[in-house]
């Protein structure tokens, strides 16, 4: 398995050509990770708390399900590649609205990481490649 990519069944289908993730001696790096559910399509089908109209306006959005969503998809990932939740070591967070987003981010992030506290970097950015408002860059251990 040592440097060979890894895509999780349990996860949303990647974007593009790259695997979910990728295992360099003990460490797993994750490609980025969005909040679609596994096995809708690559925009906002599979997204939840997300709906758009024709013109691609906001119907409905919910940034704590995509919060709880993507974290779903970490783990599942981290499991298929023989890692875990606790083994995470490294992230990156990008938020597409930091003025609006980061403060529900920070409450979601301290109930899902109370004993496990990895290093985290959060980044504002202009716009994901699907219209989805969180991505994560995860660095894990693999024993």
């Amino acid at each position: 398995m040592a440097n060979s990519g890894i895509n999780a069944q349990g996860a949303p289908k990647a974007v593009g050509a790259y695997p979910h993730a990728r295992r360099a001696g003990n460490l797993l790096f994750l490609s980025g990770v969005g909040p679609r559910v596994a096995g809708t399509g690559e925009f906002d089908s599979g997204v939840p708390g997300l709906k758009l109209d024709h013109n691609g306006n906001f119907e409905q959005f919910d940034f704590e399900a995509q919060v709880h969503s993507v974290f779903k998809n970490v783990r599942s990932i981290l499991e298929a590649s023989g890692s875990d939740w606790e083994k995470l070591i490294d992230i990156t967070v990008f938020l597409v609205d930091m003025k609006r987003d980061f403060k529900s981010f920070n409450r979601i992030y301290a109930e899902y990481f109370t004993t496990n506290q990895p290093c985290r970097t959060t980044v504002a950015i202009n716009s994901l490649p699907t219209p989805i408002a969180i991505e994560l860059k995860c660095i894990a251990v693999i024993d």
